[in-house]
């Protein structure tokens, strides 16, 4: 490996068999290997039903999308929601895409999720539904979440895309919402190049899920669901539309895929959170940089770093040597996402000070975290930023 990229390919024969498993098939529409993978990623979760879709992104659109045509308590345009101001675009984009009115609040300092004091203090009559962010491998302290939620009537959705593995309270992260949701990037902890999955408990949820998945037809449907009385004719059944849906289904490549990493992943997150103990022993009580905090056991996508306030150090300098010597960084997600110009299409208000989002977006930057040991690209980043 030369340098420190951000990440590097997690393929191995295994999944070059598995496509062409597929191809001797012939069948490359979602199918037998999509249901397997499905089912196997809801039993490594504790869950009872994961929905495959084609990317993250997709994920997040079908969990909102799917509140809205749930039978009791349905999301209604106008309702305002809750969301981080540092997060991934596609967080924000089917929020405002379903009209409803986005509140952002700050982030902690350390932990960089929710500022749950900020929650509890931004909550209303009106307050609908709340888009937890498990930051960079980062899970979101729940128990603490759902005090402040208990008896109101608000839905909390988790986007875990960032953070598959990742464990709190004896739980693994992305099954404490109604629904959480999962992303398969190239750059992710596990990869299909494109795609994503839901996890839910809850059945009604599940059979809207996957209407909304395919076209919003019945076709997909079990005969007993919770959206539609479905016929007996099958013929009929073929097209015939309940939702208002779409076309964000995998290809069955993406699942043959998923589930040889899927194997693997006991591995690669050992692996991660082995690079993540030797990072924070070189950099920790560093004088220019404070670190992520680690809630629960985070699953570690990256290493987060934010320059202090009053030191020196300017981030453009920072990251000009970081390139010079081979080192590839990132800002930190989107930074805080309501200083993007896209905001102009939003029906949104800013809850109190994002202080802490703007000093993220202004100083922080994060490096990547891998499948591999990482140590000589460490010792790389800190001999590197010693001369900053």
């Amino acid at each position: 490996m030369k340098g420190y990229p951000l990440t590097i390919s997690s393929w191995g024969d295994e999944e070059l068999r598995a496509i062409q498993r597929v191809v001797d098939n012939d069948r490359y529409t979602m199918g037998v290997e999509v249901e397997a993978f499905e089912r196997e990623f809801a039993a490594g979760h504790g869950s009872r039903f994961a929905i495959m879709v084609n990317s993250g992104s997709s994920a997040n659109l079908l969990a909102v999308a799917s509140l809205f045509f749930r039978r009791e308590a349905p999301l209604r345009r106008g309702d305002e929601v809750i969301v981080p101001a540092v997060s991934w675009s596609t967080t924000y984009f089917p929020l405002q895409q379903f009209g409803l009115r986005l509140k952002f609040v700050d982030v902690d300092a350390d932990t960089l999720n929710m500022d749950l004091d900020a929650l509890r203090d931004a909550l209303t009559d009106r307050t609908r539904l709340v888009f937890a962010v498990n930051l960079l491998g980062n899970p979101n302290d729940f128990g603490a979440m759902r005090t402040i939620l208990v008896g109101r009537d608000i839905a909390l959705l988790e986007d875990n895309c960032e953070s598959l593995g990742a464990e709190l309270e004896g739980r693994m992260s992305g099954t404490f919402g109604l629904i959480g949701t999962f992303s398969s990037y190239f750059s992710h902890h596990l990869s299909t190049m494109e795609g994503g999955m839901l996890l839910t408990d809850d059945e009604e949820l599940y059979h809207i899920l996957l209407s909304l998945r395919a076209h919003g037809w019945t076709r997909s449907l079990p005969e007993e669901n919770h959206v539609t009385t479905k016929s007996t004719d099958l013929f009929l059944e073929q097209f015939r539309f309940v939702l208002p849906g779409y076309n964000v289904r995998p290809l069955e490549m993406s699942g043959a895929i998923g589930r040889e990493q899927w194997k693997k992943f006991p591995t690669f997150l050992e692996t991660r959170r082995k690079n993540a103990d030797y990072f924070h022993g070189r950099f920790a009580n560093h004088p220019e940089l404070r670190l992520q905090t680690e809630v629960g056991k985070s699953s570690h996508f990256g290493f987060a770093m934010v320059i202090r306030p009053g030191s020196h150090w300017r981030r453009r300098e920072v990251v000009r040597r970081l390139h010079e010597a081979g080192i590839e960084c990132r800002p930190i997600v989107a930074g805080n996402f309501a200083r993007n110009d896209v905001i102009r299409y939003f029906d949104y208000e800013i809850f109190g000070s994002l202080s802490n989002a703007d000093h993220i977006d202004r100083h922080g930057f994060f490096v990547g975290n891998y499948h591999v040991d990482l140590r000589p690209q460490i010792d790389l980043l800190v001999r590197t930023l010693a001369l900053a």
